[in-house]
């Protein structure tokens, strides 16, 4: 339980754009026994909102193997891709609050715009206070000042959306919910109280955060985990073509995760097989510091 008196949920969040690799392994292995130790939930979350990128073979893929590392989670499973009504909800609600707005740039317009922190172009403002926008996408308007937070992993963090990225989308020009807002709509439908992800998605916090307060619902405490590079130097991913993994080859999956979290198994666990490795985890694993964001 926590300290204020809720149990704890956490959640694995995959985007189906192909199978797990051992990087989303150890996102997913870190969350799992972090939930696991707390007494709490884990929950699965299909992130298939990006709809035209994911197919459903992916995501069948990935639950044939999280089922076959042990890595078993509570409930149903949630699609993003079936919750388009309570997003555009919950995007209504910004836009009669004044808190989004309608945008109609184009990436040429943004071209010239010093480059944000994910990598997209830092949005100016250029439709933030005209009436007489013909609405492409939707973006949230991002209070001045920082978002600082503490993450149980990475320390303070403080970060100023409003200057570092501007006003970000919310609804996209395509006609999809934008990932930083069905985020925070599927975190509070699940009773998320504790996120534990890669440290490639700590940029995201402050903007999932700002979302989070403009909805008026409850901000998880956070903890990213290290990223597992290959031998080029390079995030192991799915653009990068890092190897899918062999549902046969689990135990040893698990017992690679667990070293490169600090908790190396004895040989002699490793070879008593799966559910023995994943009790011993549970049994030396410390449970993430819950600190709760500002």
């Amino acid at each position: 339980m926590l300290n204020d008196g809720r149990r704890y949920v956490g959640r694995f969040a995959p985007s189906p754009t192909g199978p797990l690799h051992r990087g989303s392994l150890v996102a997913a292995l870190a969350s799992w026994l972090d939930a696991r130790v707390a007494g709490g939930l884990w929950r699965l979350r299909i992130e298939d909102v990006d709809e035209p990128r994911c197919s459903v073979a992916a995501a069948d893929e990935i639950m044939r193997q999280l089922d076959a590392l042990g890595l078993h989670w509570d409930g149903e499973v949630l699609w993003q891709s079936r919750r388009t009504a309570h997003y555009r909800a919950a995007l209504d609600m910004l836009v009669a609050n004044g808190q989004a707005y309608g945008c109609e740039c184009t990436r040429r317009d943004l071209a010239a715009q010093p480059l944000a922190l994910d990598g997209t172009r830092r949005y100016p403002g250029r439709c933030r206070d005209r009436r007489d926008v013909t609405a492409r996408a939707w973006r949230l308007r991002v209070p001045p000042g920082e978002v600082a937070f503490d993450d149980a992993l990475c320390g303070r963090v403080v970060i100023d959306v409003s200057a570092d990225v501007g006003d970000f989308v919310l609804w996209r020009a395509d006609g999809y919910c934008a990932y930083q807002l069905a985020v925070v709509v599927d975190d509070a439908a699940q009773g998320v109280t504790d996120i534990v992800r890669g440290a490639d998605l700590l940029g995201s916090t402050p903007r999932q955060m700002l979302v989070a307060r403009a909805l008026g619902v409850p901000v998880p405490r956070h903890a990213h985990v290290p990223l597992v590079f290959d031998a080029h130097g390079e995030k192991l991913s799915k653009q990068t073509l890092a190897p899918a993994l062999d549902p046969a080859a689990a135990v040893a999956d698990l017992a690679q995760a667990l070293a490169f979290l600090q908790l190396a198994p004895p040989a002699d666990v490793v070879a008593a097989g799966r559910d023995a490795l994943l009790g011993w985890a549970c049994a030396n694993w410390t449970p993430l510091p819950a600190i709760r964001p500002q």
